[in-house]
């Protein structure tokens, strides 16, 4: 895919505090990309940016090639989905959807026809003389979205759209946003902090913290070959344990030594070590490569989550298999589910300070 979007050195400062570090981003026409971080790490300002509602102190943004700096939001092709949705309460769903045809004034008959395409593909068919208040807060999202959607915008920028809904109803939409994104070939750009949703969704996810961007890549990508203990431990659970990489493919922590599959490490270099939680394997306490005990165990659902404590480290282990607390129990690790980092602070793209505290 061709890039439509490219940030290129983009600082921001608010009140003389700098929020974005010299970010560079390019996303793709076509996909569906994340910017994912805590609170305070600038993917708000990134999308913000990306719309026009924020003006860069420094650095080029460009959309198909040509430099949109000086573009307001309303020319450009982009349109925006808020986590406070902003529906018209004395409109009804279909005068909602077609409030951005009227508008552009095109003609009843194609606005008619517009509004009615994008009902049947939020979902809310039959919806139309219904009134905002006597909808869900997941259908006022499907009528935000077709709202957004119903003028074919080249990009849709979604700002935590989700953060209103109960579980059972984010994990729903979560698939409803992805089926929608692929049926319009629209690219969109999301913001969360939320890392189920991010992995859930996306093609690619932007890992940011402190106004800096750490890693970029697929969610496999991302979950597999964190860059950092930071991403690591913000995507998904995960235990991160002091090593020692004595050589290509052999790294000793916890009192032990591992193959694994990294290379490219100096010899005896000190590293962090990544295992995520369910690639420990327990099995007896003298076949294990680790021993440890069982501290507690919580029932999660789809598998057990178990502490133990051996060779100096708390355990996170999830596994369909119980063991009972204060049990000795033996842990192996497999080399492919060894992933090996470079033991430093914060790994960034950028080279700027990291004292940004907007979202």
């Amino acid at each position: 895919m061709e890039n439509l979007i490219v940030l290129k050195d983009i600082v921001v400062k608010f009140d003389g505090e700098q929020v974005l570090n010299s970010i560079n981003l390019e996303i793709r026409d076509k996909e569906f990309i994340t910017l994912l971080g805590p609170s305070g790490c600038g993917k708000t300002t990134t999308l913000r940016i990306i719309g026009g509602f924020v003006e860069a102190n420094e650095g080029d943004i460009f959309f198909d090639g040509v430099r949109i700096n000086d573009v307001p939001p309303y020319k450009r092709q982009v349109n925006t989905v808020f986590q406070k949705y902003a529906l018209f309460p004395h409109l009804n769903v279909f005068e909602n959807i077609e409030f951005g045809l009227k508008i552009k004034k095109m003609p009843p008959k194609e606005r008619s026809a517009k509004v009615k395409e994008m009902l049947e593909l939020v979902g809310l068919k039959g919806f139309e003389r219904r009134s905002i208040d006597q909808l869900s807060g997941g259908q006022q999202q499907r009528v935000a979205i077709a709202r957004a959607l119903v003028n074919r915008p080249r990009v849709l920028l979604l700002d935590e759209p989700l953060g209103a809904l109960d579980l059972k109803l984010r994990k729903e939409m979560q698939t409803e946003l992805k089926r929608i994104q692929q049926s319009t070939g629209i690219t969109f750009i999301y913001v969360t902090h939320d890392q189920e949703e991010a992995l859930t969704m996306s093609d690619r996810v932007v890992v940011m913290k402190s106004g800096n961007i750490l890693q970029i890549g697929t969610p496999q990508d991302i979950y597999n070959e964190p860059i950092n203990a930071f991403v690591a431990d913000f995507i998904g659970e995960s235990n991160i344990i002091p090593g020692i990489m004595r050589t290509d493919y052999h790294v000793e922590f916890a009192g032990n030594s591992f193959e694994c599959v990294d290379t490219g490490f100096d010899p005896d270099q000190l590293v962090d070590v990544v295992v995520r939680p369910e690639d420990i394997k327990v099995v007896e306490a003298d076949e294990g490569m680790i021993s440890g005990v069982v501290k507690s165990v919580i029932f999660k659902g789809v598998h057990y989550e178990m502490l133990v404590e051996g060779a100096g480290e708390d355990w996170l282990i999830h596994s369909t298999v119980a063991s009972e607390p204060g049990t000795l129990i033996g842990m192996n690790i497999l080399p492919n589910d060894i992933h090996i980092m470079d033991r430093e602070e914060e790994p960034v793209l950028s080279e700027q300070k990291e004292d940004g505290n907007e979202d």
